[in-house]
Formats: C-alpha cells, sequence, structure tokens
C-alpha cells in the first residue's frame, strides 16, 4: 500500500461525495443518504505524522502535544519534535490473538498534573492463553519515554479466541471513564446482566463506579454497566455542548450502527442459542423496547471502527458532525446529526481509498483529526487538517 508522506490534497468538489442508501442495502436514514453534500464542507489536508508502524490501534495526544499511538502487538509509542520512540511499558502479561490485543488508549483530563494515561488491553494465563481484557491506569514520565502502571480500573472483560475485543476509551466531560467492549463472540453475553461483554461501562478513573450509574445498586462489577445489547462496540464519541455519548459498532453480515447511548438502554443484540450471527443487530422480536439505531448501514457492513466528533468553524459545514473511521471501506464517513437522529451522510474525499482501513479518530486541541491506519504493515498516524478557504 502506498503511504504518501507529506499534505495529500484533492478538490474540493471530491469532498461532497456521498454514498447512497441503495449502495449500501438501506437502513433507517433512507433520506439523509440522498446525495446532498453540504456547502462549506472544507477541503482536507493529509500529513503523514509518524510512519513503519503495525496495526496502529490508537492515538491521543497530551496537552503538551506528543502523540501516543498503541500498536495491537503490544508497542507503546510516543512521537514529538525528537522523533518516535518505544515507551518502555511492562506488558508482560499481553495477550495477542485474533482481534486482541493492546487496543484503546486515553490521556486523562487532568494528566498535566497526574501524568495519567489509560489502556485497555488482553491478558493471559500464565500457560500463555487468553484471560480477560481489561483497563489499566499508567504514569508516564516527564520525557515520555516510560510508563508505570499504577492500577486496575476494570477486569474481567470476557475473552475467547481474541475476538470481538471491543476495547475504545473515552472520556466524558463529567470526568468519568467510558469503556466500549465486545461480545467476545459468546452469545449469552450481551444482555447478561452479570457479564461485562456487548456492554459499554462507566466509571471514575480510579475503578470505583459512579453512585448514578443506571445499575449502580449491582453487586460486583456489573454496577460499571452503562449500556447493554451490542455485538463489538468499536467507537465512542461525546458530543460537544450537549455530553450525549455516542457509539459505533460492528453488525454480523448486515447493520453496522451508529447509536445514540441511553443510560440503562438495551440495544438488542442476542445471537442466541449458540452464536446465531443470522439474528438481527436490534432484535425488537426478543426485546421490544430495544433502543433503535441512529444510522445503520444495511448491506453490506462498513467495519465501523472510531468516532469523533469535528468541531471547530475551521471544519465549516462539518462543524459539529459526526466522523466515523471505516475498516472495511477504508474511509471517513461524516454524519450530520441533530439531536439523537442522522440526517445525512457524505465522506471525506482525501481519505477514501488512499490510506487502506482506518482505525482511530482523535480531535487535538487546535481541531485537527488524527486519524491511524491499520493494515497489518506499513501503517501510519495521520493529521487531517481542514485548509483555509482562499481568498
Amino acid at each position: 500500500m502506498d503511504i504518501r508522506a507529506g499534505a495529500v490534497c484533492v478538490p474540493a468538489v471530491l469532498a461532497l461525495l456521498l454514498t447512497g442508501c441503495a449502495a449500501d442495502g438501506g437502513g433507517p436514514m433512507a433520506t439523509g443518504d440522498r446525495l446532498d453534500g453540504p456547502a462549506g464542507a472544507p477541503a482536507l489536508d493529509v500529513e503523514v505524522v509518524v510512519e513503519d508502524l503495525e496495526l496502529a490501534w490508537d492515538v491521543a495526544l497530551t496537552p503538551a502535544g506528543t502523540v501516543l499511538v498503541t500498536e495491537r502487538a503490544g508497542r507503546l509509542l510516543a512521537h514529538d519534535e525528537r522523533g518516535t520512540r518505544k515507551v518502555a511499558a511492562d506488558l508482560d502479561d499481553l495477550f495477542v490473538g485474533s482481534e486482541a490485543g493492546l487496543m484503546g488508549l486515553e490521556v486523562s483530563p487532568d494528566f498535566d498534573r497526574t501524568r495519567e494515561i489509560f489502556l485497555c488491553h488482553a491478558t493471559r494465563t500464565e500457560d500463555g492463553g487468553p484471560r480477560d481484557v481489561r483497563v489499566t491506569r499508567w504514569r508516564l514520565d516527564e520525557d515520555a519515554a516510560a510508563a508505570e502502571r499504577t492500577g486496575t480500573v476494570v477486569e474481567g472483560l470476557p475473552i475467547s479466541s481474541g475476538r470481538h475485543s471491543g476495547c475504545r476509551l473515552r472520556f466524558h466531560p463529567d470526568g468519568t471513564l467510558l469503556v466500549g467492549t465486545g461480545d467476545a463472540a459468546q452469545g449469552e453475553n450481551p444482555q447478561d446482566p452479570d457479564s461485562l461483554g456487548g456492554k459499554t461501562l462507566r466509571l471514575r478513573p480510579d475503578g470505583t463506579v459512579p453512585r448514578d450509574n443506571p445499575f449502580a445498586d449491582r453487586d460486583g462489577p456489573a454496577a460499571a454497566v452503562h449500556t447493554v445489547g451490542h455485538r463489538n462496540v468499536q467507537g465512542l464519541a461525546v458530543q460537544p455542548g450537549t455530553g450525549t455519548v455516542w457509539s459505533a459498532e460492528h453488525g454480523p453480515g448486515t447493520d453496522d450502527e451508529i447509536n445514540v447511548l441511553e443510560p440503562g438502554g438495551n440495544y438488542g443484540w442476542d445471537p442466541v442459542p449458540g452464536y446465531d450471527e443470522s439474528v438481527p443487530m436490534t432484535d425488537l422480536e426478543k426485546h421490544p423496547d430495544a433502543v433503535g439505531a441512529a444510522w445503520s448501514s444495511g448491506r453490506p457492513t462498513v467495519a465501523l471502527a472510531g468516532a469523533v466528533f469535528l468541531d471547530g468553524q475551521q471544519w465549516g459545514a462539518w462543524d459539529g458532525a459526526l466522523a466515523v473511521a471505516e475498516l472495511k471501506n477504508t474511509g471517513v464517513g461524516v454524519y450530520r446529526v441533530e439531536d439523537a437522529a442522522v440526517t445525512g451522510r457524505t465522506r471525506m474525499a482525501e481519505l477514501e481509498n488512499e490510506y487502506g482501513r482506518l482505525r482511530s479518530l482523535t480531535l487535538d486541541g487546535e481541531g485537527a483529526l488524527w486519524v491511524t491506519t491499520s493494515n497489518g504493515g506499513d501503517d501510519a498516524v495521520l493529521r487531517v487538517t481542514p485548509r483555509p478557504p482562499e481568498g
């Protein structure tokens, strides 16, 4: 695959390219998917910032601008004006297999004081088999050369072969840490109130459970559950101004979903008996009160991944839109949202089929979009910025 250093630009008219509902088999937003690209959508510059990566999973920035990156095989990297280097971190208990390994990454909102970062990763047993998926807390040294593990936020997220490991992390403005989990390809997990699989979780950074969690009165780790009935949550995004949490989720053969997360909501994935992937992604027959998707792909799926809201006047007509990376369509979709509804969809033409599979999206303090590629080799971290209008 050709990863090109430097800036890449495409004429602005291509930024209005839309994917129509007829092409992807439908979904609840038939009208929103019609060709209606907004006037004023920006042309983009794309810079390759970090190269020669392998399955880069997540990217986050410290307040000082140091770029942190996780690779699924177990490397934590830092990049700044001194270049790119491996951060020394004891991950001897890491399990790598199928979709599992070193995955989600978040920087504490209080980083300037605490130097804390958070990692989501799979762990192994003494004989090398999979044990669980967990979120751990680390302190990064002043040079971003080493990180010390200082605690576990939550453990016991289920794992089987490593398939459907979820593992997206996102801080909410209220200071809580949100965790997207996968169902571990085990059919009972999404609806099992005692399982942390197929859920989103909400915890304080120290691992305690907020009193206003919807299931806070449950015993044990299940008190951390925020929503249930998910298949494999790959993206979490907090809407600026409202604090509403949106998720991006992998479907089986149909219906990748974008969901608006309602505390205590059931999103209807229930593939039992066994692990029956022919059932609806949101099964309203089994769960009539399940929360319907704000958008779904229909068939074929696009393998939704990381998500973030674009924020800032520099994004023009896309200011306030939800950007979602795609692993199958090898691009980024941009979803116009109003309240809890998706009302339109377009794509970032400059990223379309240029860099392969795209995994994670992060917005920095200046409003630039950071993207990881996930091709298994020659992967990169990209910085995407809207080009100022001419004149």
